[in-house]
């Protein structure tokens, strides 16, 4: 698979990949694509399309990611991370950064744990959980928050919330919807930092990339029930 993912726009990011990032980055999808016969991971099989709507959707994010993170080991959480979309790539090539994949399904996350140890990606975690039960638990813990295809952007932004640093950021992956969902956001509460076209290689789908970040800068106390 080594020519489809470099005829299908990988070495287009510009993000010097190694052998052994490549290598991974097609095990990931094999697996995937072995899961998907059964589980139902996602809905897109053909192997071609995997590279370029799982793969390099993915991974277009970090040039962006690499600008706006100041860490060197940032911890990041994946809400709704489902087959481990944009985790999963990230954490491959990003081994020093951390991240925590959240996902309520249970079928989906015996996947992520799988492909944990398939892969031995000693820099994720996989939390079986909801979103709310996760902030209660690790309340501004985290540099970042990122979703793709997760929820709306409000109510992604309002689950990020409590998950934030005082400094943390929120990456929105979102297409062509992303104005309309832009305007229900609080402007009083949130501001846009940026809003980045994402080049995907022959892939003529509107990617963006929302870097936002809370006008808050406490997350909010849980009260106990």
């Amino acid at each position: 698979m080594t020519d489809d993912l470099l005829a299908l726009g990988i070495e287009g990011l510009g993000l010097n990949l190694s052998e052994a990032n490549i290598a991974d980055l097609e095990l990931f999808l094999q697996e995937m694509g072995r899961w998907n016969q059964v589980h139902n991971l996602t809905a897109i099989e053909d192997e071609a399309d995997s590279v370029r709507l799982h793969l390099i959707d993915s991974i277009a994010v970090l040039p962006v990611l690499r600008r706006f993170l100041k860490s060197p080991t940032p911890r990041i959480a994946d809400l709704g991370s489902g087959g481990g979309l944009p985790a999963i790539p990230i954490a491959i090539i990003q081994a020093e950064w951390r991240l925590t994949l959240i996902e309520a399904i249970r079928k989906k996350t015996a996947f992520l744990q799988h492909v944990r140890g398939k892969l031995k990606l000693k820099n994720i975690e996989v939390l079986s959980e909801r979103v709310e039960n996760v902030a209660l638990q690790q309340q501004g813990q985290f540099d970042a928050v990122i979703s793709r295809a997760f929820t709306n952007l409000a109510r992604f932004l309002e689950l990020s919330l409590p998950l934030l640093k005082p400094d943390g950021l929120v990456f929105a992956m979102k297409a062509k919807r992303a104005d309309e969902e832009m305007a229900e956001v609080c402007k009083d509460d949130w501001r846009l930092l940026a809003d980045e076209a994402l080049f995907i290689p022959n892939l003529s789908v509107e990617r963006r990339l929302l870097v936002l970040s809370p006008m808050r800068k406490s997350p909010p106390q849980f009260l106990a029930k």
